[in-house]
Order: C-alpha cells, then sequence, then structure tokens
C-alpha cells in the first residue's frame, strides 16, 4: 500500500510542478496578496484628507484645530466659501471637513457651549465613522482642558475617575497584524480546496481518472495522494510567508510554539482537502468545482467570526457557523501566534477541527464509491 500511495504522491507533485500557471498562482498567492490584505486597513484613520473652513478665525478655533494633526488627519486645505465645502466632498479633495463657526470664540468666553459641524464622505462608512470618533474624542477633550483651565486649582480636589487602558497582545492595535493573519489562514482554506478539486476534476477531464480506477489503488489511496501533495505544499507555502511578509514587513509576533501552530494547520489543511474531494466527486468540470468552491468558501469565511464576532449573530447562524472548520483554526491561529497559548488551551479548537475534518474524509470516501457503482 505504501509504495503505490508514494508512487501517486509523486505524480501529483510532478503534475502540479509541470504547471507553471499555477506554481506562479500559489507563490503569488501567499506573499503579495497577504502583504496586499496587511495593507488594506479599512478601518484605520491614517492621515485622512481633512479640510478646515474657520468662520471664527479666532484663537480659540485655531487652538481646537491645532489638535486635528498626524497620524490621524492631514490638513489638505482651507476653505473659502461655502460652496467649496460640497466642491471639495464632491471632487474627492477631502474625506472630512471640519467647519467652525463664527460664534465659536464669542460662547467659549462667556462659558456657553460652543458648537463645531463635520460633514464627512459617508461612502466609505467604515472609515468615516471612526474618523467622526476621533474628533468627537478631542472635542471631549478640549472641553474637559478648558474646564481645567477655569476652574484652576478647584478642579484638583474634584474627585475623577483615572482611566488606564492597557491593550493586550497587540499594544499599538496594529491592523496590519490582524489582516496578514487573517489572510494567511484563509489562502490555508482556498488553496487547500483549490488544489485538491482541480487536480480531481481535472482527472475526470482528462479521463485519467478511469486509469487510475482499474489500477490497484484502493479509492482511500487515491484520496490519500491527492490530499498529501497539498498538505506539504500549504505548509511549505505558509513557511514562506512567514520568511518573506509576516515577520521582515510586519513585524507580527511569533509568541507561541511553531510546531504547535503546523500541528493544527495540518488538521486544518486535511479538513479542507477533505471538502475538496467532496467538492470534485459532485462536480464534472472545473467551472462547476470553482462555482460550488465559491459556494461553500464564501459563507464559512463570513460564518468563521473573522469579521464579525459570533456573539454578535443571530442564533441559527451562529450554529451554523460552528460547521465550519475555519472558525475554530481561526481562534487557533490568533491564540498560537498573537496570544502565546499552550497545547491545552487550544485543544477544543484542535478537537473540533479534527471532528469535522474526518467527518468530511470520510463522507467523501462514502460518496466517491457510491458513484463509482
Amino acid at each position: 500500500m505504501s509504495r503505490r500511495v508514494l508512487g501517486l504522491v509523486r505524480k501529483e507533485f510532478a503534475q502540479i510542478v509541470r504547471d507553471g500557471p499555477l506554481v506562479f498562482i500559489l507563490l503569488w498567492t501567499f506573499t503579495v496578496a497577504i502583504y496586499t490584505a496587511g495593507n488594506s486597513r479599512a478601518a484605520d484613520v491614517d492621515r485622512i484628507p481633512t479640510a478646515i473652513f474657520d468662520l471664527s478665525q479666532s484663537a480659540a478655533s485655531r487652538d481646537f484645530l491645532s489638535h486635528l494633526r498626524p497620524p490621524y488627519f492631514k490638513i489638505v486645505g482651507y476653505l473659502v466659501t461655502e460652496d467649496d465645502v460640497g466642491r471639495w466632498l464632491d471632487e474627492g479633495r477631502a474625506s472630512i471637513v471640519v467647519l467652525v463657526p463664527p460664534d465659536f470664540q464669542r460662547r467659549i468666553a462667556a462659558g456657553d457651549t460652543a458648537h463645531v459641524q463635520v460633514l464627512t464622505d459617508g461612502a466609505l462608512a467604515t472609515s468615516a465613522t471612526v474618523a467622526i470618533a476621533y474628533i468627537a474624542g478631542i472635542s471631549g477633550q478640549y472641553s474637559a482642558s478648558l474646564v481645567a483651565r477655569r476652574s484652576g486649582a478647584a478642579t484638583a480636589r474634584l474627585p475623577a475617575i483615572d482611566e488606564r487602558l492597557r491593550v493586550r497582545f497587540n499594544p499599538n492595535m496594529l491592523s496590519t497584524w490582524f489582516g496578514s493573519l487573517l489572510e494567511l489562514m484563509t489562502m490555508f482554506a482556498m488553496v487547500s480546496l483549490l488544489l485538491t478539486a482541480a487536480n480531481m476534476v481535472r482527472e475526470k477531464e482528462h479521463g485519467t481518472l478511469e486509469q487510475l480506477l482499474v489500477s490497484p489503488a484502493r479509492p482511500v489511496e487515491i484520496f490519500v495522494a491527492k490530499i498529501v501533495p497539498t498538505l506539504i505544499i500549504v505548509l511549505l507555502l505558509s513557511g514562506l510567508s512567514f520568511l518573506l511578509v509576516l515577520r521582515p514587513l510586519f513585524h507580527v509576533p511569533i509568541r507561541g510554539s511553531l510546531p504547535l501552530f503546523y500541528a493544527g494547520a495540518a488538521l486544518f489543511v486535511f479538513a479542507m482537502t477533505s471538502l475538496g474531494m467532496a467538492i470534485a466527486v459532485v462536480a464534472t468540470t472545473l467551472a462547476q468545482a470553482m462555482m460550488i468552491m465559491i459556494l461553500i468558501l464564501q459563507p464559512m469565511i463570513f460564518l468563521s467570526g473573522a469579521w464579525n464576532p459570533p456573539e454578535a449573530m443571530i442564533p441559527w447562524l451562529r450554529a451554523v457557523g460552528m460547521l465550519s472548520p475555519l472558525r475554530y483554526f481561526i481562534d487557533f491561529g490568533y491564540s498560537v501566534i498573537l496570544k502565546g497559548s499552550s497545547a491545552a488551551v487550544v485543544a477544543p479548537d484542535l478537537a473540533a477541527i479534527a471532528i469535522l475534518g474526518t467527518a468530511m474524509f470520510a463522507f467523501s470516501i462514502g460518496w466517491f464509491r457510491r458513484s463509482l457503482r
């Protein structure tokens, strides 16, 4: 049995290596694609173009506007007329316009409430929401500083809450760590499905599957020979991602055990390749396999908890998401790489991945044998 499997594994490796476009796609997926995903920080506010329409032209307005500085805001211009406000937003020259009314100085001097208007381009809703929250925080801090200046020593005797926020595992709140790791784990799933499904369907299209079936190899051996090359290739390419992208470019820390991470990754790749084999058994052409893969992969990503916490989902969607190996693998990956969790902590995730992978492998084998009859 081992000699037959080794021979089939060598055949699969030879087919993959000879496919130049496929090799290029694999290298691109685990390097450039991860780098691009890590840098596409849609939720971050970084030097957002801001225009100022200061109708007050006073010391108080200049003091307030001086807080809108990098790295969050970048002043791109000072507007003169009211028509400039809409034009700058429509033309995309500014994403935010801060309007200071003429009575800003007078209201502050009189101890009244002063108002500031913020107009934002809502096309990028996430960045706009975060930017408005930043400006609201700046306004709150500026108001507190005004109260402290006026109250003087009396304020020092008032009770106050000293809030000291500590962020664990990602103290600088770098979304590049989150984005690049998430893309890497998503590529584990995508490439595992793609390679196994494409290789099996190609055997069907070229008529070589029948040759495998009349050979001494059993269906289980054929499946193992399809899975092993994908497992080795994906793990090697993920190591390339750590060496070329995650560590040198994004400085992602590796706080946990890499052998533990790759053990979990091997289990996950086994689960996804088993699912890929099931797709290949159902599909008759490569186009059908790609469409089925999209129908499965997209809901799997959305329900994995990567973009929305499972607690925010409605109960039945949360229950469906628990059938996805990607959900457990994402929890496992972040726990090991960023948190440095031990095997005892991530054991439930590993057990869930192993159970789902075994079930998918058994289903694929059963479906394949049924189709042969």
